[in-house]
């Protein structure tokens, strides 16, 4: 029969619960209540109030004489807040969560801070926060949105930026816009502002979508955090259907299920739930309520590791006569034939020689090779003996595993496996579990990359059966503190430094200097203007630059790039001079003139009037771009850096022409 699942934090938050509840007293006391808004996203619950003569205002002007008006979860923005007051009495059921984004955003708008909002802007918390900071700020629903924010205000790249997030705001959506923020600017203090019960709920949501075959989200169409759990679910169970009753259950797809997840959002009434899951347990098997938690997920990863299991019975069983010493007889991919001196044939699988998955036994041994060996069991009908290798190997493994944990050992081991949650780290013969949280200095790295690659680690856990759990990143951590460590205490301005360039903005490049990295801004990349890094550098390239500006205090370096041999002012200063005759191609014209490139780097202007000795109306009626000219520079601005250039300083004066044509005409008239 099918299983049924319910995730644990299914249902109202502490934030919802607390505006029910306040309510529901007031309510309950006989006092006239309406709320501001419906006090949740759910029609159900709020027509349960309704039935207990709570009223739902359409704004704060809405009030009825001596009715109380109760501000719901989502927050209000002050001002409504106090036009409200003005009605009478007021009671505030702000989430905490939210009256917390609230003081954010106040402080930082009284500092003159650019304020970022990722969410909703349509939803009612959104718009209770940007009132906050006077609806000056910018709201993002992900991080495309974001990208293409500081995309066209470069100008927040070194502006004080805070950013903040709906409560209900997609956790995995809000990991990447931090990133975004971290990364392309400079001075921005990011405040993760998700609820954590959203949190948790989206996260157990992932896990049991990932195991149900039929997922069934219960909540309001128009609740933003069940709308968000929905999405979860569907993008990793296809199966999934977003209910606000039990009357919407699909009952033909819940009959044909195996495994039936259900969840609930923040707004969704106990009683609903309850009713879904009577109807659901009516046509399957009880109910078994479940949390799966990231330490569930990495104990159900130990727990498929039956090699751990087989070894705690081998340690409890353990005997000298178990141990056996053999010599190599045959050997093949797939196992090793030895004589143990017995009359049984012995016989070393692959699975019990190494951890490795992907060992292969003709390269580890040779007919003739001795082994000590364990005997798993013996088959006298068969004449065989099932020995094991890897297993002695791992007994002897764990004094050393249990040593380091106790001391805190740096051990070293090959990472053999990618298993869901993180990898299985082998040393001493122990398979050692790493979880995903702690195989890589960061988290967005790949765990696939890990495979086959030796690593250090410390054994951080050992929990019953014998299973160790294991962290590389505490060593990275360490190894990386100590790099920096050692780069801050030598670093100073002016000192030259070969890095790899890692990172690409529209601003700028990022380069590892070994360990820690420096900015290179585009400005520095190219003496000659440029419109993104990629036309000088692309990433993984290796460059040689420089030390501008250290802030040891901010841990921010500035690169420089470009040599100073290579400015073109200083060409321009060693090669020409005012008076020069130059030919210079014309790449850009204006109303007052053109601009022409003198060298590469530097461009002049060619005023109006120094293009030709009559006026001229427009200057593309003379030229035109990529045109070639020769002209004269009759002023160099090193400070401002203008070059001034004329081509009619290289042209016969009209006047004189006419005066030569007239004495011409006088001195043939004279002749005749």
């Amino acid at each position: 029969m099918p299983k049924i699942t319910v995730a644990k934090t299914a249902g109202f938050c502490f934030g919802v619960n607390r505006a029910i509840k306040l309510t529901e007293q007031l309510a309950d006391s006989g006092k006239k209540v309406c709320t501001l808004g419906p006090i949740i996203h759910n029609k159900q619950m709020v027509e349960i109030l309704e039935n207990k003569g709570v009223r739902t205002a359409e704004n704060e002007f809405d009030r009825n004489d001596g009715e109380i008006m109760v501000i719901r979860s989502h927050g209000v923005a002050p001002t409504v807040y106090n036009s409200a007051k003005i009605g009478g009495e007021v009671v505030d059921a702000t989430c905490p969560y939210v009256s917390n984004i609230h003081k954010i955003v106040r402080s930082a708008y009284e500092e003159n801070h650019v304020i970022i909002i990722a969410g909703d802007k349509k939803h009612p918390e959104v718009i209770g926060i940007s009132g906050w900071c006077d609806n000056k700020c910018h709201i993002v629903s992900d991080n495309d949105e974001l990208e293409k924010l500081l995309e066209i205000n470069d100008k927040f790249i070194n502006s004080k930026i805070t950013a903040v997030a709906q409560t209900t705001f997609n956790a995995n959506e809000w990991i990447k816009c931090q990133k975004t923020l971290k990364k392309v600017c400079t001075n921005a203090i990011v405040f993760d502002t998700i609820c954590k019960a959203t949190s948790l709920r989206q996260s157990e949501a992932e896990k049991l979508a990932d195991e149900c075959d039929v997922m069934i989200v219960i909540g309001g169409k128009h609740s933003s955090n069940t709308v968000k759990l929905a999405d979860i679910c569907s993008q990793r169970c296809n199966k999934t259907y977003h209910i606000e009753t039990a009357d919407e259950l699909p009952l033909d797809e819940i009959r044909a299920a195996e495994q039936i997840g259900v969840t609930a959002g923040a707004s969704t009434p106990a009683a609903i739930i309850k009713e879904v899951l009577i109807i659901m347990s009516e046509m399957q098997n009880p109910i078994e309520a479940t949390a799966e938690m990231e330490a569930k997920v990495v104990e159900k990863s130990i727990d498929e590791m039956t090699f751990e299991e087989a070894l705690e019975a081998s340690l409890n069983s353990m005997n000298s006569e178990q141990k056996v010493h053999g010599v190599v007889l045959s050997v093949n991919r797939a196992e090793i034939q030895v004589d143990i001196g017995r009359k049984q044939t012995g016989y070393v699988s692959a699975s019990e020689y190494s951890s490795d998955p992907n060992v292969d036994l003709t390269k580890e041994v040779k007919v003739g090779d001795e082994l000590d060996l364990m005997i798993l069991k013996t088959n006298d009908m068969e004449g065989t003996i099932m020995l094991s290798k890897r297993r002695l190997d791992a007994i002897a493994g764990w004094t050393k595993i249990n040593d380091a944990k106790e001391s805190g050992e740096v051990l070293e081991g090959v990472v053999t496996e990618i298993i869901k949650g993180g990898v299985i780290v082998v040393s001493n013969g122990v398979r050692v579990f790493v979880p995903a949280s702690h195989a890589t200095l960061s988290r967005n790295e790949s765990l696939d990359d890990l495979k086959g690659t030796t690593v250090n680690f410390r054994v951080i856990e050992i929990n019953r059966g014998r299973r160790a759990i294991g962290s590389i990143r505490s060593v990275l951590r360490e190894a990386k503190k100590e790099i920096e460590s050692q780069f801050w205490a030598a670093i100073e301005a002016g000192k030259r430094y070969t890095g790899v360039v890692k990172t690409l903005t529209n601003y700028g490049a990022f380069v590892d200097l070994g360990g820690v990295d420096g900015m290179v801004h585009i400005s520095e990349l190219s003496w000659s203007r440029i419109k993104h890094p990629s036309e000088v550098v692309k990433v993984g390239d290796t460059v040689d630059v420089y030390v501008k500006e250290v802030d040891s205090e901010k841990r921010k370096i500035s690169l420089g790039f470009k040599n100073a041999e290579d400015n073109p002012w200083e060409i321009l200063k060693a090669q020409y001079e005012v008076g020069s005759v130059v030919d210079v191609t014309v790449v850009s014209l204006t109303s007052y003139g053109a601009f022409a490139k003198v060298i590469p780097g530097i461009d002049g202007l060619i005023h109006i009037s120094q293009i030709a000795n009559e006026r001229i109306e427009k200057v593309a009626d003379v030229l035109s771009i990529g045109q070639q000219v020769a002209a004269k520079i009759t002023a160099i601005d090193f400070d401002k850096k203008r070059v001034s250039l004329s081509i009619k300083a290289l042209l016969e004066p009209v006047e004189a022409v006419a005066e030569e044509v007239v004495e011409e005409a006088v001195a043939e008239g004279t002749a005749e």
